[in-house]
């Protein structure tokens, strides 16, 4: 994916979003991703994409910065060829996450807000499944997966 293709993809959904700050977008090894998530999030591990809100302290840019979003490329490569789109479309998937985080978006605390508007940029974008949807949809099935588990391993027990 080139980095014309990604500043396009990124102006187009700061328009969308009405985010009038710059994004600056590294694309990285999971090894990187790992090691800013150990030392800014505390968790030691690789994930897929990360924000960084920019800090307000900003007055000496020539333009204002909302933040950074790092993607890993490995668990980006990962992701497509599981799910069976195009890498190109999951690091725009992943962008798109990242910059909803920089606007203020937080899908853990805001009741839905976050995917419901992922949801409907992705649709005007004609991107796969969102971020929050697939997560979703992958911890829905491994509780149901869990439950059934459960199910016939009580069975075992009282038969």
């Amino acid at each position: 994916m080139s980095v014309s293709t990604i500043e396009r993809f990124v102006l187009r959904v700061r328009k969308l979003i009405r985010m009038r700050e710059m994004v600056n977008v590294l694309v990285t090894r999971s090894s990187q991703v790992r090691s800013l998530n150990r030392r800014f999030r505390g968790s030691d591990k690789a994930t897929d994409v990360l924000s960084f809100p920019a800090l307000h302290v900003q007055n000496s840019l020539p333009k204002p910065v909302a933040g950074d979003v790092v993607i890993s490329a490995d668990i980006a490569r990962d992701n497509a060829k599981r799910l069976g789109h195009s890498i190109e479309n999951e690091v725009k998937i992943l962008v798109l996450h990242g910059m909803l985080h920089l606007a203020g978006f937080d899908h853990e605390r805001d009741g839905g807000e976050m995917a419901r508007k992922e949801g409907r940029l992705r649709r005007q974008l004609k991107l796969e499944s969102a971020l929050i949807e697939r997560t979703k949809a992958s911890s829905d099935s491994s509780m149901r997966k869990s439950a059934a588990q459960s199910r016939r391993a009580t069975k075992r027990r009282t038969a």
